[in-house]
């Protein structure tokens, strides 16, 4: 067999398995060897330690360059800073309607800002997505109208995720409830 088809294969079976979260592929098709002590690839001539076996690793895949990014910061209603998120900007219909599908994580911190062109209701779905999300609703003014906690899809049937919004921040799931972020609390965007 092909070492790049094997280095694919051996990647399914770790995504399948849940030993990552890949939606996407490595983008040259192969897998990284950890180290030994050769330096070369070969164990050393004196080293009585068996050479670890390769490990494939899937790099998260980002939206891309052809994103802006901000940071915005979710506050209380008291103006308390209870977290910050990095965030891919979405601000067109391609873009809103690939979201974060070509994306295979999301580290704490980071996600995507959806921007609508005038506040009203809106509906998201997870489509084709390799892990879940909360998706925050946000009126025109950065208050959080509603959030909802949307586990990735199987069965083809897609739930859609409705609320009145301007903006739809989208971040893991469970990240709301980490940073103690609720219905009411604000969203300010930087360079808003």
């Amino acid at each position: 067999m092909h070492r790049r088809t094997v280095a694919a294969l051996a990647l399914a079976l770790v995504a399948v398995l849940g030993g990552c979260a890949g939606f996407g592929t490595v983008p040259d098709g192969s897998a990284t060897e950890t180290p030994t002590p050769g330096g070369d690839g070969t164990p050393a001539a004196d080293d009585a330690t068996p050479t670890p076996t390769p490990t494939p690793t899937t790099p998260v895949s980002t939206p891309g360059s052809d994103y802006e990014t901000t940071t915005v910061d979710l506050v209380d209603e008291d103006g308390t800073r209870l977290a910050a998120v990095d965030v891919w900007i979405a601000d067109s219909w391609p873009k809103r309607y690939t979201g974060l599908s070509d994306t295979t994580a999301l580290e704490d911190g980071q996600g995507m800002l959806f921007v609508h062109d005038q506040e009203g209701t809106h509906g998201y779905v997870m489509r084709e997505m390799a892990f879940p999300l909360d998706m925050v609703f946000v009126a025109g003014n950065g208050t959080i109208t509603t959030i909802h906690h949307a586990p990735v899809e199987s069965d083809g049937d897609l739930t859609q995720y409705s609320g009145r919004a301007k903006y739809v921040l989208e971040v893991p799931m469970g990240y709301t409830n980490e940073t103690g972020v609720e219905v009411g609390d604000r969203v300010v965007i930087e360079d808003a």
